[in-house]
């Protein structure tokens, strides 16, 4: 639409179905070109992805051209089909339900592109669900502890 002008950054972060570390080093980085695909062929720029075995992190910037809810549906069901079909993991690969996204203004895009790169450390640390809940409680996000990621119930 003409005369329309935005800067829009948003961190999306999602997980595998009950957490379970099935991401492996020896497809990540095909993984990691796939979903850069998916995000640019809806016009949007992908700034940043990394995650772990379990979850993986965006950082988009984002076109007020699509909803985020119909972005991460593409990019969620897509890159599923996507390691299924190419055999990547036994039985069947799905994300959980859900995600979270936050938003950034631009001069704070360098800090979360150096917070993703650096996940591999970052989880030395401090464990996914801690991670998760911490980005809510900064961005002041409500939310209800039964509906965050979860691990297989044993």
């Amino acid at each position: 639409m003409a005369n329309t002008y935005t800067q829009i950054h948003i961190q999306a972060v999602f997980a595998v179905q009950n957490r379970i570390s099935l991401i492996q080093p020896t497809w990540k980085d095909e993984l990691y070109k796939y979903i850069s695909t998916i995000v640019s062929s809806y016009d949007h720029k992908l700034l940043q992805i990394n995650g772990m075995p379990d979850h993986v992190h965006l950082l988009i910037g984002f076109r007020p051209t699509q909803s985020l809810s119909d972005l991460m549906k593409e990019v969620k069901q897509d890159s599923s089909k996507w390691i299924n079909k190419k055999g990547f993991v036994k039985g069947k690969f799905t994300w959980q339900g859900g995600y979270g996204a936050f938003s950034y203004s631009k001069d704070q895009v360098p800090r979360v592109m150096n917070y993703i790169q650096n996940q591999e450390a970052h989880h030395k640390k401090q464990c996914f669900l801690d991670e998760y809940e911490g980005l809510l409680k900064i961005h002041q996000i409500e939310y209800d502890k039964r509906y965050i990621f979860k691990p297989i119930e044993e």
